[in-house]
């Protein structure tokens, strides 16, 4: 998917959505925050699976401490995918409401420039 800019318009299912700056830096921000934590988590596996065939152990006690990281890591994940669809969700309803009444600026005022789509 190519970079946008603010301002942009994304065309989806037929339909267009004006998404402003601040929400595709959240966006941004919220998968690099993902990537890292699944990178760590791909560490994370493979010295569990390392301890696991090393059979000693203080290490399978280590594991233990790792499994938990583990999980922790995927309910943080899950907690920004969360966040990210919550995001996503108000910022379509937001540009829903400016195409029917107008367009919203960042500040959520409405503009008021009369929307004309083809066919109406």
């Amino acid at each position: 998917m190519e970079s946008r800019m603010e301002g942009d318009v994304f065309s989806g299912y037929g339909e267009r959505y004006q998404m402003d700056g601040k929400v595709l830096q959240n966006f941004q921000k919220r998968f690099v925050q993902v990537q890292y934590i699944l990178e760590q988590n791909r560490l994370l596996i493979n010295e569990i699976n390392q301890n696991h065939e090393s059979k000693q152990a203080d290490h399978l006690g280590r594991n233990v401490r790792l499994i938990r990281e583990l999980n922790n890591n995927i309910r943080t994940v899950a907690s920004l995918y969360g966040d990210l669809s919550h995001s996503f969700a108000r910022s379509v309803d937001a540009s829903s409401e400016g195409e029917s009444t107008g367009t919203l600026k960042s500040d959520g005022k409405a503009n008021n420039q009369k929307i004309f789509r083809s066919g109406n």
